[in-house]
Formats: structure tokens, C-alpha cells, sequence
């Protein structure tokens, strides 16, 4: 009968049998019907009389058998999934790859290690009194007075003093070469000072019609705000030293940051705005801004440019706002937002870990440690019993100055670095020209 023929009848008999429901019926389906007849006719044979084979052939053979899975003795034979030889296997199979060692957890001291008195601070949210040279030097103004600190030392190493019709001082700010501190002024004068000789160099005025609360450096250019709402770049070098004039903001400028790269300058106001300033758009009349940032709904003083993503920045609010926010100054994104619940009075990233530094003001006066991007808080310090306004890093990156209630409090905050950089030596090009220039 043919084959259709046996199923139909074994159909039938499955219907009207009972007793044979359990019969087991194979699938020969999978069944390899050649290589059977293989060895149940020449197969056999050559295992009968095998013919005679070098010993090195019987090992290829048996090896090249097991591989292609053909080193089978029975026709019906379930095993195990066939073991790879070593010789195949991939190299992330072969060996056992070692873990990555567990970098140890940085102890961060809870309190300061060193404090100084500053008498006569001016508790001001809006002005910039503290800075930290590339030359291991402090520089912080009380009064009518700067004072320099050297770290290296541990003493005071000098200080220069302004009038009295002048004063007080209202922003202080080191240029890269650690030798020039810029000083600006109540009455809206900024002057610039040789540390290494404590002399006056020049005096830029006229420009600005109200004290100067914030400065920052872009190698020779010296970008002063006011609480006029101006923004000035001034060139060091030059005679007519104002290259650019910014004008966005409709109060006091009391944050200034240029990019590590010296092309975008952000800056923030007591209006509440954060702006973006590309310097390929500057000139005398200049107030095209990159991007104009309205989200914050207090004062952005706290202001601090990402070292290892060019084009991230953090931006912190005063105490109606108390949120840190993060931005893509390519595209003016918001990336992140956090509510610190208190106000955020200066910023500092980490040179050496992904790690961003918060001091406050109302409700804690507290320094806080941030890990970055989850924000989740490392550490929480307090030691300030008032604002803590004002933060400046060492050129190593390791220890963190803070200055509030007329103290100076030093933290080891970042740990050690792994190569610390030598501070830079001074690079007299950029101020060639101003000692002859008054």
C-alpha cells in the first residue's frame, strides 16, 4: 500500500482502536535516510576492513567529523549540544576578561581645613570680591582694599589699596598669566594692577556709568559689567582699548564667564536673564546676543563653563529661584534643572571628576558636592553662618576657597589630582603695551 494509503489506515484504526491510542508513531521527518544506507552497506564494510590511514589523518578526520557534527555511531540519537573546541571558540569565550577595578571612595573632610578673617566683606550678592590666581595667589577685597594670600606661602604676600571716592571695591579678577588683577570700581572705574611690582598700570573710564560688579578675562581682552547694564570688552593692549560693547540686559550685570575656548561669553543679571554672547558679533554698537535664556525667576549671578564638554554650562538663581540649571549653549536648550532649595550664590566645576560645586545663601549657607549628570548630592557642608557669596578654585583643582560672614574658609573638596599641572609662568605678550599706556 502506498504511503498515503498507511496514513489513511492508521487513521482509521486510531479512530475505532481504542486500545491503541498510546502507539507511538515516529516523525522520520529529520531522519538523514543517505547517510543510514551509508552505513548499513559501504559504511559497514569500511569498519570491517578499514583501510590502513596515518595517524595524524584518523586525528583530522575524527576532528572534522566532530565539527560538522558527523561523528554519529546510531541513526536515532539525541545528545547534548556539541562541544566547541577551544580553537573555535571566540576570544570573549576563551579566557575570562578581569573585572575593572573598583576606583576607592574620595573621603571628602566635613570641615574646613584652614579659615582667615576678612573684616569689612561686603555681604552684596551682586558684586565679585574673590578670585584665585594660576599663580597660587588669593586675591580678596575688603573695602578699599585688596589683599593677596599666597597659598604657596600661607602668608600675605601684598595689597593694593584705591581711594576712598573710589571705592569700595566691587569685583576683583585675575588675568591667565597670575601677574595682572583687573579691580572694579564703585565709581565706575576699573583699573588694572601689576601684582608682581604692586603698580597701576592703567585705568579704563568714561565708559561705564555706574560700579563695576563683575570682570572676566579672554586672554587680552577684559570684559567689565555694570550695574548700567552694559557689557564692555576692552583690549589691554590697545590705546582705544573698547573692542565691544554688549547690550541685552536691563539691570546690573553681576555674572560674567567667558567659554575655555574664548568664543561665547554668558552673562546674567538681576533681570532675571541669562545671555549668550558670540565674540565673532562684537563691535562698538553690538547687541545681537546668541541666545537670550528667560527661565530663570531671580537673579543669575552663579555662572560656571563645563571643562571637559565645551559647550555645557551651568547657571544658578537667587533666592526666588534657587535652581541650577544646565544648558547646550550651541542650541540654548535647557538640559537639566534642579531646585537646590536655597540660593545659589556661586558655582565651580571639578578639574578631575565629573562633579560640580554649589555655594548658597538663604535658608543654610551650606556648600554642596554634586555628582554629574544624576545630581545626586556626595556631600553637604557646613561651617558658613551667613551667604556663602563668593567661591574661587586652586590651579590644581583640589582645594576650594569660600568666603561669607567675613571669614575665608578653605576645603579640601576634590581630592589629588593624578598629574598636577604646574602653574603657569607669566606670558608678558599679551600686556606688552601697558605699561606705556595711561
Amino acid at each position: 500500500m502506498d504511503r498515503r494509503g498507511v496514513f489513511r489506515d492508521i487513521s482509521f484504526r486510531q479512530k475505532n482502536c481504542n486500545e491503541n491510542l498510546d502507539r507511538f508513531i515516529p516523525n522520520r521527518s529529520a531522519m538523514d535516510f543517505d547517510y543510514a544506507h551509508y552505513m548499513l552497506t559501504d559504511g559497514r564494510k569500511d569498519k570491517e576492513n578499514p583501510a590502513p590511514t596515518s595517524p595524524s589523518k584518523l586525528a583530522y578526520q575524527k576532528q572534522l567529523k566532530e565539527i560538522f557534527h558527523k561523528n554519529r555511531t546510531r541513526i536515532l540519537e539525541f545528545k547534548n549540544k556539541p562541544h566547541i573546541p577551544v580553537e573555535f571558540m571566540p576570544q570573549e569565550y576563551a579566557s575570562v576578561q578581569p573585572s575593572k577595578p573598583i576606583k576607592p571612595r574620595r573621603h571628602i573632610p566635613q570641615t574646613s581645613e584652614r579659615t582667615l578673617d576678612c573684616p569689612d566683606l561686603m555681604d552684596d550678592y551682586y558684586v565679585n570680591l574673590l578670585d584665585w590666581s594660576s599663580s597660587n595667589v588669593i586675591a580678596v577685597a575688603l573695602g578699599t582694599t585688596v589683599y593677596f594670600w599666597d597659598a604657596s606661602s600661607g602668608s600675605i604676600s601684598g595689597h593694593v589699596t584705591v581711594d576712598d571716592d573710589k571705592g569700595p571695591i566691587n569685583s576683583v579678577n585675575w588675568a591667565p598669566d597670575g601677574c595682572h588683577i583687573a579691580v572694579g570700581l564703585n565709581n565706575a572705574e576699573v583699573q588694572l594692577w601689576d601684582y608682581s611690582v604692586n603698580r597701576l598700570l592703567r585705568t579704563f573710564r568714561g565708559y561705564h556709568e555706574a560700579r563695576v560688579g563683575s570682570l572676566a578675562w579672554n586672554n587680552n581682552i577684559l570684559t567689565t559689567g555694570s550695574m548700567d547694564s552694559k557689557i564692555i570688552n576692552n583690549d589691554v593692549r590697545t590705546r582705544d582699548h573698547v573692542v565691544g560693547i554688549y547690550r541685552g540686559h536691563q539691570q546690573e550685570v553681576c555674572g560674567l564667564k567667558w567659554s575655555a575656548s574664548g568664543q561665547q561669553l554668558a552673562s546674567g543679571g538681576n533681570d532675571n536673564l541669562l545671555h549668550i554672547w558670540d565674540i565673532s558679533a562684537s563691535s562698538n554698537t553690538s547687541s545681537q546676543y546668541l541666545h537670550r535664556i528667560t527661565e530663570h525667576t531671580a537673579a543669575v549671578k552663579a555662572l560656571a563653563w563645563c571643562p571637559f564638554q565645551g559647550n555645557l554650562l551651568a547657571s544658578g538663581g537667587g533666592a526666588a529661584d534657587r535652581c541650577i540649571k544646565f544648558w547646550n549653549t550651541h542650541t540654548g536648550a535647557c538640559l537639566k534643572s534642579v531646585d537646590t532649595g536655597s540660593q545659589v550664590c556661586s558655582l565651580l566645576w571639578s578639574k578631575n571628576e565629573r562633579e560640580l560645586l554649589s555655594s548658597h545663601g538663604y535658608t543654610d549657607n551650606q556648600l554642596i558636592l554634586w555628582k554629574y549628570p544624576s545630581m545626586v548630592k556626595m556631600t553637604e557642608l557646613a561651617g558658613h553662618t551667613s551667604r556663602a557669596l563668593f567661591m574661587a578654585q586652586s590651579p590644581d583643582g583640589c582645594t576650594v576657597a569660600s568666603a561669607g560672614d567675613e571669614i575665608l574658609r578653605f576645603w579640601n573638596m576634590f581630592g589629588t589630582p593624578e598629574v598636577t599641572k604646574p602653574a603657569r609662568k607669566r606670558d608678558p605678550e599679551p600686556f606688552a603695551y601697558v605699561c606705556r599706556i595711561r
